[in-house]
């Protein structure tokens, strides 16, 4: 998926991920809502994060053993997990994997469960055995990057000094909130927040600029909400999950005293009801040319009054000579007017208790465990899921989201054999060749964008495992049994690294995700995509599966994350990353038409009764998935050199192929956070991505003998080919 896309606010992922929250792919936290969905943090691989993809601490064993390379196989594939009850031409996702998920239960800390989780588990294991290691000596104020692992991670298990500790770290940030009297106080706290716990209407960050990604821009964006996306606050069918958020609200302003805690959750959520309707939704920020205004601080403040855009803009750390000349890039202008409207007409009292609030929520997991465990019951009540995930694992987390990418650099030295790198570049060179005869053979281009598109295939870079280059952590300053002031300064750390880089040449070495990250992703920006290590291992990538396996399953991700280029989104950005128009407008035309026929097949597969999903926010990664497994067939096919493909118990290489995808997506998630992901997840739900795209590619059907009269049968004009 394009990596603009995945996060519903900058601001409030600089702390861990709520725990059951569906995981959001590791980008770095400069990254808006909009710039997420767009830098194709991949497959949907929105499956990783810490806390909601871990296992149950009481069944490590159970849940492990479900996902060892040996349940795969002699040849790479789970044969006892289908269901052979079910014709593949009516379920292929239930004839591959029906068994399986029958058996499978999702483990009490989780929303879902499925191999990347299985992996993010795995990962995250091993990320514990490195800062246990680390840990052992925890120094008071350590200065090698060892030394700062190892105490951070030491700090925040170190429960009784938390306890010891109480609500007294909170006191400084909450004296702050207090102190508020005028527009201007609330605009200097809010701004700063970048780089702090305090929370803001408004989301700052550092980019790559869109129209010039050699050079970096400030990116402004709509924020603001705690539920997860606006239609929480706005659709009845959410109403039960908007008054657990009021009844949390209160309980968390009731944990840090704060006066008037009932009163004050009403009228909190009353505000951000208000700044929910004028919230673009999440399919509107996926077109990059409307989220691309840029204007200056004056323009800004002409076209949002009402609030101190230059105090703001200092107190994050902008330098004020030049202010008023400097560009920012406004992502949703009119969502910017009404909130500045909204936050300048509301009364001092109700955003003090909004900004304690959420103070409260950012630091939860830093703080004496009542705190947690409140927040834990809203997470509960939003997506089902039963028990807290165990406190190692939430530490592994935190001290993750500080130091990731030096945590990266040991985990690569333990855990990343060299030929993984080898074997995944070949691939990527396999997949890369399918889609050059794909794109040569093309028969609804134009020969001039056919041209472009080639053009823009061979300025591809591919990234296998690990950055060329790791970050420096001398600056990050790390206490022993300070676990809120370690955790706050890694928030200010982050912010001061890309601050610094605000008038510099972009570095193309940054990486938007660390290398014990299970996911892969598109920048269309820096026109690459990007394989961390975590991910290439059984069922993604396994080096003693039958090779129409590993073509049906890392080769699918391949493919997925090169066709994100030339998905709706992709496809605006040139051979140098430039959003640019480089299509003739029939070529266009061409495109949107197979683009809206695909799409209205997402649109009419129902995941729960009266659930939907959502053809335009997947829109980008339903052509992913379809081009993925068409590249992936198309390099397999090649990789024969013109000799038929073995059968391998009774399956044919084509099958294998089909069989590769099907077992990546095995997933079970719980129905809560089914109807969540229906409205902010760009990824369709499992079923959808087995089903669907299969059922547009002719090969499948020869593979499987479908015939008229199938539920998945498609006939021949009716599938759409699109890459």
């Amino acid at each position: 998926m394009p990596a603009w896309t995945a996060r519903r606010n900058a601001r409030k992922d600089h702390p861990p991920p709520k725990t059951g929250d569906r995981p959001v792919p590791d980008v770095a936290v400069r990254l808006s809502t909009r710039l997420c969905l767009l830098v194709s943090a991949a497959l949907g691989l929105a499956l990783t994060s810490a806390q909601a993809a871990e296992p149950a601490a009481t069944q490590p064993q159970a849940v492990a053993t479900q996902e060892e390379p040996a349940s795969f196989g002699p040849w790479g594939v789970n044969l006892s997990g289908r269901d052979m009850g079910a014709k593949p031409g009516n379920d292929f996702f239930r004839y591959a994997n029906g068994t399986y998920l029958d058996h499978l239960k999702i483990p009490a800390d989780m929303t879902s469960y499925g191999p990347f989780n299985a992996l993010a588990e795995l990962s995250r294991t091993r990320v514990q055995s490195i800062l246990n290691d680390l840990s052992t000596h925890p120094v008071a104020n350590p200065r090698t990057i060892e030394e700062k692992l190892g105490t951070f991670y030491a700090s925040y298990m170190d429960t009784a000094q938390v306890e010891r500790l109480g609500a007294q770290p909170l006191a400084p940030d909450l004296d702050a909130i207090r102190a508020l009297k005028d527009m201007a106080g609330f605009a200097a706290l809010t701004g700063s927040g970048v780089g702090n716990f305090q929370f803001s209407p408004f989301s700052l960050s550092i980019n790559p600029d869109a129209k010039d990604p050699t050079r970096y821009a400030l990116n402004l964006d709509q924020a603001g909400l705690g539920l997860p996306d606006r239609d929480y606050y706005l659709k009845p069918e959410f109403a039960a999950k908007k008054k657990a958020y009021q009844a949390y609200i209160e309980k968390a302003l009731t944990l840090a005293d704060w006066p008037g805690a009932a009163s004050a959750a009403q009228a909190i959520v009353a505000f951000e009801t208000r700044l929910a309707q004028v919230h673009w939704t999440r399919a509107a920020l996926r077109d990059p040319q409307k989220t691309y205004n840029p204007m200056t601080l004056a323009e800004l403040g002409a076209k949002a009054p009402g609030f101190d855009w230059a105090t703001w803009l200092r107190a994050a750390g902008l330098n004020a000579q030049g202010l008023e000349a400097r560009t920012l890039i406004v992502g949703e202008p009119d969502a910017m007017t009404g909130e500045a409207r909204i936050v300048s007409t509301t009364d001092m009292d109700t955003l003090r208790a909004w900004l304690a609030f959420h103070l409260v929520d950012n630091t939860a997991t830093y703080l004496p465990d009542r705190f947690e465990q409140a927040r834990f019951e809203f997470t509960k009540a939003l997506s089902g899921q039963p028990t807290l995930a165990a406190r190692w694992k939430r530490g592994v987390q935190a001290t993750s989201a500080a130091m990731g990418m030096a945590l990266g650099k040991v985990y690569v030295q333990r855990y990343f054999p060299p030929e993984s790198r080898a074997s995944m570049q070949k691939l990527t060179a396999d997949l890369k060749n399918a889609f050059r005869e794909r794109l040569r053979t093309n028969t609804w281009m134009s020969p001039t964008t056919r041209d472009a598109a080639l053009h823009k295939l061979e300025s591809f870079e591919i990234q296998v495992g690990y950055p060329n280059t790791w970050r420096d952590y001398k600056s990050l300053g790390v206490r022993q049994g300070d676990v809120y002031g370690n955790a706050r300064n890694g928030v200010a750390y982050e912010w001061r690294y890309w601050l610094e880089r605000l008038d510099r040449p972009v570095d193309r070495n940054e990486w938007d995700m660390t290398p014990q990250t299970v996911n892969a992703y598109n920048n269309p920006l820096f026109v690459e995509v990007v394989f961390p290590a975590a991910i290439l291992q059984p069922p993604f990538f396994n080096p003693k599966a039958d090779a129409a396996v590993n073509y049906g399953a890392i080769g699918g991700v391949i493919g997925h994350e090169m066709t994100h280029s030339f998905d709706d989104e992709g496809r605006q950005f040139d051979e140098h990353g430039r959003l640019k128009d480089w299509w003739t407008k029939e070529d266009a035309e061409r495109f949107q038409k197979l683009a809206d026929r695909l799409g209205a097949q997402y649109d009419a597969f129902e995941v729960l009764p009266g659930v939907h999903v959502n053809g335009k926010l997947t829109m980008g990664e339903n052509i992913a998935d379809l081009g993925g497994l068409t590249l992936a067939l198309d390099a397999y096919h090649a990789s024969l050199g013109g000799k038929p493909a073995p059968v391998i118990d009774g399956l044919s290489g084509d099958q294998r192929v089909f069989l590769g995808w099907a077992q990546v997506w095995r997933e079970k998630l719980r129905d809560d956070t089914v109807r969540r992901l229906a409205v902010t997840d760009p990824h369709s739900p499992p079923q959808a991505r087995v089903n669907i795209p299969m059922h547009n590619i002719d090969a499948w059907y020869d593979a499987w003998d479908v015939k008229p009269g199938d539920t998945l049968y498609l006939a021949p004009q009716q599938r759409v080919k699109i890459w």
